[in-house]
């Protein structure tokens, strides 16, 4: 642990009561701050330039969204991995569309889209949106059957990785021939050779693996992660109460330690980096785990984050609507 960067928050940006807190992403076009709630099916936003004072929950949804990312050509509405599969959703006002339902029909007969949902997910250089699937906690036991769901800019669908338990933060390195991938009961973030021209990965193998010493504690496990210029990964530790920063060649280089246990994803807002947390319900009653539990923490790490692509479906993604009116939600 010798030459490893300590940064510590001593408490949260924004003070809330998430049951999960997720999916956080910098709107730069309006220097906006949207995440949300996974369990409890909110969308949130917050002004970064008014602060705090300025969060709102957008609309509250019939279905949860587990990740966003913006659209190019679109700048009015974000495309979400949810419940079901992939949907449009307005920024303003929270309304949301279907455009790609992801199982099959066999799947559906036997009732896999009510037992799962969207989790972690992204957008790779080719415009493709990359959304992992997995167990409903809500609703079902922890099992593999989840997958990750590939939905390319002319709407078809493609699955590249089954087998799935929990799918968490999905990235690229600097040179885009390497993809990483965390499935969090493993402890581990894999990496897989990419191939940007076509998107597909192989080679799968071991980036990180949590360390055997349990020195974070015994529960913790890599959640969502993002990548800084320097080709530097950032990843929440759920379980440890720490963001770590890897290096691209698997070594922790810094942690921060955050002021509650279940930090699950950070996100990059110029040089500061925004984490979101799960409320959780281990405390005694059933109660949040600790009292900043589900609140939302920033903090300057002195590096800026790699720009996020955009789906490349732009304005021509129109699933769900008839002569322009949404039909179907």
């Amino acid at each position: 642990m010798s030459g490893v960067k300590k940064y510590e928050i001593t408490e949260p940006w924004l003070k809330l009561h998430c049951a999960l807190g997720e999916a956080p992403f910098w709107e730069e076009s309006t220097n906006t701050l949207r995440f949300v709630d996974v369990e409890k099916q909110e969308l949130h936003h917050v002004s970064l330039a008014e602060g705090p004072s300025s969060h709102k929950v957008v609309n509250q949804h019939d279905i949860s969204i587990g990740c966003t990312a913006d659209i190019e050509g679109n700048d009015t509405e974000f495309i979400f991995g949810g419940k079901y599969g992939y949907g449009i959703c307005n920024r303003q006002t929270g309304e949301y569309r279907w455009i790609k339902k992801v199982w099959s029909d066999e799947e559906v007969k036997a009732g896999k889209p009510d037992k799962f949902r969207g989790n972690d997910g992204a957008v790779d250089s080719g415009g493709r949106f990359w959304v992992g699937f997995m167990f409903d906690p809500l609703v079902a036991e922890m099992n593999n059957e989840g997958a990750v769901f590939r939905l390319h800019p002319d709407g078809t669908l493609d699955r590249p990785l089954n087998e799935i338990t929990i799918p968490n933060g999905t990235s690229w390195n600097q040179t885009d021939d390497t993809m990483f991938f965390a499935d969090s009961p493993f402890k581990t973030i894999y990496q897989f050779d990419y191939d940007a021209k076509t998107g597909n990965v192989s080679n799968k193998r071991p980036f990180f693996v949590m360390p055997e010493d349990n020195r974070y504690g015994e529960d913790a496990v890599p959640d969502g992660h993002c990548i800084d210029e320097e080709g530097y990964l950032w990843t929440a530790l759920h379980g440890g109460s720490r963001v770590l920063r890897i290096s691209p060649k698997g070594d922790i280089v810094a942690e921060i330690k955050v002021p509650t246990s279940q930090p699950t994803c950070p996100c990059f807002v110029g040089e500061e980096l925004v984490i979101t947390s799960a409320g959780g319900n281990a405390g005694e009653g059933g109660k949040p785990v600790d009292e900043n539990a589900g609140s939302v923490f920033k903090i300057n790490v002195g590096v800026r984050g790699m720009k996020r692509f955009q789906f490349k479906g732009g304005v021509a993604v129109e699933g769900g609507k008839v002569d322009g009116k949404i039909v179907s939600e």
